[in-house]
């Protein structure tokens, strides 16, 4: 999706004055509102004819609580990666990319994963946009695992609800295993694996982009559009990922919890993979429920285990995938990732 189509459907309308006025009030706004949630959610626990210290006060003080948190951490994430997509557009990273054979490829193209924030329909345009441009296979895996398990909103939303601490395990964590299932994925010579109608693609010239006359006000407007398009198609999963979290976080007894997910069983992180594979939700949905794994005791390497899994071998994933990869490819690509996912959470599990 790029700057210009982003630019065409921007809110037309408001003066520019209105707009350096605006956002900076929505800002404060913003602010103001989300140091307010705490109070407001034991508030309206309040008025439900429930002892706030049951089951159910507790999961619905979860949910009253978690629903505005993490719209407000969505909102204000996706409003400020849009604004940065302006300068750095899905073409610009295709032409950075192009040609990239040195080792160094493997993650440039996963840092570039993490900083730009594609939508999920544009995932596989550019997937195959990437290996029609002549990309080697296995840079384009890396940043295609990088995008959607550690991207930007993800990554702000860890942040904002279990600390920092964790975000930055999961960010080098999730980082290492993009560039190194990429390189090993091409190293094993994949190519023949692609649909057929994918190999024979021409590659066309990848110039100089041109350099694009937006005005600040035209990006802010992108910023804007930004947070129509994205949380307004995920904010369903948003309340169904925060109503698990919520059944957990109220419900699920802690001894349960850590048999299932405990450091203590070996087989806790495969079964948390397995669990997470076919769930379909996306990093705003499955933030609630690895915060509420991790109240209720859960192993810090089984639960990032179960949100690895969860944002990067999701099964509607697969089955997009399943337009431009063959089964055997698809199948390949789940073993290699998943053994990252494995050994990430049997090292936090061994050593914390």
């Amino acid at each position: 999706m790029t700057t210009e189509t982003h630019e065409h459907h921007a809110p037309r309308g408001l003066p520019d004055w209105a707009w350096y006025v605006g956002v900076p009030v929505a800002a404060v706004v913003w602010w103001l509102v989300y140091g307010q949630l705490i109070p407001f959610s034991e508030w309206a626990t309040s008025l439900f004819p429930v002892a706030r210290d049951s089951h159910t006060g507790e999961a619905i003080a979860f949910f009253i609580y978690d629903v505005p948190k993490v719209l407000l951490l969505l909102t204000g994430i996706v409003f400020v990666t849009g604004v940065l997509r302006s300068w750095f557009s899905p073409e610009k990273t295709r032409a950075i990319l192009a040609g990239e054979n040195q080792i160094w490829g493997y993650p440039l193209a996963a840092a570039l994963g993490v900083m730009t924030p594609f939508c999920s329909c544009s995932s596989v345009p550019l997937f195959i946009g990437f290996v029609s441009a002549g990309i080697p296979l296995g840079v384009t895996f890396s940043f295609l695992i990088a995008g959607p398990m550690v991207g930007p909103v993800g990554l702000g939303l860890l942040y904002g609800l279990v600390g920092w601490q964790i975000a930055t395990i999961y960010l080098v964590f999730g980082f290492t295993i993009a560039t190194v299932a990429g390189f090993v994925l091409g190293r094993m010579g994949l190519e023949r694996y692609l649909q057929d109608w994918v190999r024979e693609l021409n590659a066309g010239p990848i110039g100089d982009m041109p350099e694009e006359r937006l005005t600040l006000v035209d990006r802010l407007k992108i910023g804007v559009e930004q947070v129509r398009e994205i949380v307004g198609k995920v904010w369903i999963w948003v309340l169904i990922g925060i109503g698990i979290g919520a059944a957990i976080h109220g419900y699920v007894p802690e001894e349960m919890m850590l048999r299932i997910m405990g450091g203590e069983a070996w087989w806790s992180v495969p079964a948390a993979v397995v669990v997470g594979v076919p769930m379909y939700t996306n990093a705003a949905g499955v933030i609630p429920i690895v915060e509420a794994l991790l109240d209720k005791g859960a192993a810090l390497g089984t639960t990032l285990a179960f949100m690895m899994s969860v944002i990067a071998l999701s099964l509607p994933e697969m089955i997009i995938l399943k337009q431009v990869l063959t089964l055997r490819l698809i199948a390949i690509f789940l073993a290699v990732v998943s053994a990252g996912i494995l050994a990430t959470g049997f090292l936090f599990n061994f050593l914390l």
